[in-house]
C-alpha cells in the first residue's frame, strides 16, 4: 500500500481569460476543487492502487466535504479535525502557469500520528509542503523516521521553488541528508534551485544523497532519473495535445509513478506511470480529471 502524507484543503481554481487587471474587474471562471499536493498524489493513486492518506482538516462542513469526496476516490483516509480547513486560491494565466496564494488552516496543526496509521505500508510519500509549517512539519519529519524503521520505502517530492526558499535551501538539504529518501521527486527548476540536477546532469549537491534516486520532470521534455551507481534513464513524454491547466500534473505524476514502481519494481515503467497520470488532469481545473466544455 502507498501512503501519503501532507495537505488536505480546498483549492479556488481561477482561470483568467485576460491578463489580470489590477484595482479592476478580469474576467475569470471559478471553479471549487479537492486540493491539497498530498490529497492530490492519494486520489489518483488509489485508482492504481491501495492507497492511504494521513493528514488534518478542520472541524467543519468543509472538511466533511472533502473527506467523504477522497473516500468516494477509494482513499483509506486517516485524519484528525481541528480548528478550520485550508483553502488555496489558484490563479491560472491563459498559457496555464500558475500563481498560489495559499492558507492551509488545520493542514499544519496535525500531530502525534498513531504507529497503526503506517501499518500495511510499503511506501509513504511526503510533499516537501508538508514540512513547511508546525507541528506537522515535525510531525512528519517523525513519521518518516519511523517509516524507515519498519523498512518502509520513502518518497519525497521537491514541491515548489518558493517553498524551498521559504523554508531555506541548506536546512531542506541537511533534512535530505539526514532521512536519506530512496525517491527524490522535483521540476527541473527545483532540483536546479537545489543543486541536485542541472541542465540534465546530477548537480553540484548530488553527492550529498548517494542512497537516492532522484527523478526529474521537465514538462514535455523527458523525465530523467539519476540511480546512484548506474546508468541515467531518460524516459519521453508523450505529446498532450491541449494544456490548460499545469496544476495537479506533478502530483499526479507521483501518483503515476510511485504506484507502478510498487507494482513493477522499475523505474522506466514508473515514469511511463507517471506521464500517463498527469496527462490526465492538464486540460482540466486543478488536479481534476476531464475536461470543461
Amino acid at each position: 500500500m502507498l501512503g501519503v502524507i501532507g495537505d488536505l484543503v480546498e483549492d479556488v481554481i481561477v482561470w483568467l481569460a485576460e491578463p489580470l487587471r489590477h484595482g479592476t474587474d478580469t474576467k475569470a471562471e471559478i471553479f471549487h476543487t479537492r486540493g491539497g499536493s498530498a490529497a492530490n498524489v492519494a486520489s489518483f493513486a488509489a485508482r492504481l492502487g491501495p492507497t492511504r492518506f494521513i493528514g488534518c482538516v478542520g472541524n467543519d462542513h468543509l472538511g466533511d466535504s472533502l473527506v467523504h469526496d477522497l473516500e468516494a476516490d477509494g482513499v483509506d483516509v486517516r485524519v484528525q479535525r481541528k480548528q478550520v480547513t485550508g483553502t488555496i486560491v489558484i490563479l491560472i494565466d491563459e498559457t496555464g502557469e500558475r500563481s498560489m496564494l495559499p492558507n492551509r488552516g488545520a493542514a499544519t496543526l496535525l500531530d502525534d500520528v498513531p504507529d497503526e496509521w503506517l501499518d500495511g505500508l510499503e511506501l509513504l510519500h511526503v510533499p516537501a509542503y508538508t514540512f513547511s509549517g508546525e507541528p506537522v512539519g515535525s510531525t512528519a519529519i517523525d513519521v518518516i523516521r519511523r517509516a524507515k524503521r519498519k523498512g518502509i520505502l520513502v518518497s519525497i517530492d521537491a514541491s515548489s521553488t518558493g517553498m524551498l526558499a521559504q523554508y531555506g535551501v541548506e536546512q531542506f538539504l541537511d533534512l535530505m541528508v539526514e532521512l536519506q529518501p530512496d525517491f527524490l521527486i522535483g521540476n527541473e527548476s527545483e532540483m536546479a534551485f537545489l543543486g541536485l540536477a542541472v541542465d540534465g546532469q546530477p548537480g553540484p549537491q548530488a553527492t550529498r544523497l548517494p542512497s537516492t534516486i532522484t527523478v526529474t520532470k521537465a514538462g514535455a521534455d523527458p523525465t530523467i532519473v539519476d540511480q546512484p551507481g548506474e546508468e541515467q534513464l531518460v524516459v519521453p513524454v508523450p505529446l498532450v495535445p491541449k494544456v490548460r491547466d499545469l496544476t495537479g500534473a506533478g502530483d499526479a505524476f507521483a501518483a503515476g509513478f510511485l504506484s507502478t514502481f510498487l507494482k513493477t519494481r522499475d523505474l522506466r515503467n514508473a515514469c511511463v506511470g507517471g506521464h500517463t497520470s498527469a496527462a490526465l488532469v492538464l486540460s482540466s481545473p486543478g488536479a481534476s480529471e476531464g475536461s470543461i466544455a
